[in-house]
């Protein structure tokens, strides 16, 4: 029987492993689709049309200048396109285009193919405790780095 050390720490195992796994999957879909994982966040946050490059920057935690980057990539290829704001001339509108509508939703059914292949016939009751599991361990995390935040 294992000791309380080592669940944690095989538990630590597993969840390293399950993070890894799905950024390869994340990495292989958008590498399909032509894209890089940050392209297709770009591309994802610009389909809400809410997008604000300054924002997005802070949520990922990246510079302005690899948004920029990543903006002009996708205006090259034709996905994206840009517009002056009507409301506020300081401002840039951005929108999908057909190309980047075609990309994004070929993205989005093969996803949709590797979570019904993976997800679908699994009990309910073991998502509902997995979720409930994860959510915990995500607060704990969170609760320990605000305050690792707060004293520095």
């Amino acid at each position: 029987m294992a000791t309380r050390t080592e669940s944690i720490h095989r538990a630590i195992e597993v969840l390293q492993r399950l993070s890894d796994l799905v950024a390869e999957r994340r990495e292989e879909i958008a590498r399909e689709a032509g894209l890089t994982v940050p392209q297709w966040r770009l591309l994802e946050e610009i389909a809400t049309e809410h997008f604000m490059p300054s924002l997005f920057a802070r949520r990922r935690q990246v510079s302005p200048a690899a948004v920029s980057k990543l903006v002009r990539g996708l205006l090259e290829r034709n996905l994206i396109r840009t517009a002056i704001a009507e409301e506020d001339r300081r401002q840039r509108n951005y929108e999908l285009t057909a190309a980047g509508r075609r990309t994004l939703d070929g993205v989005r059914a093969t996803r949709q193919r590797a979570i019904d292949a993976i997800w679908r016939d699994l009990p309910v009751s073991d998502l509902n405790r997995f979720a409930r599991f994860g959510e915990t361990l995500a607060e704990r995390l969170e609760s320990m780095l605000d305050g690792e935040n707060a004293a520095e």
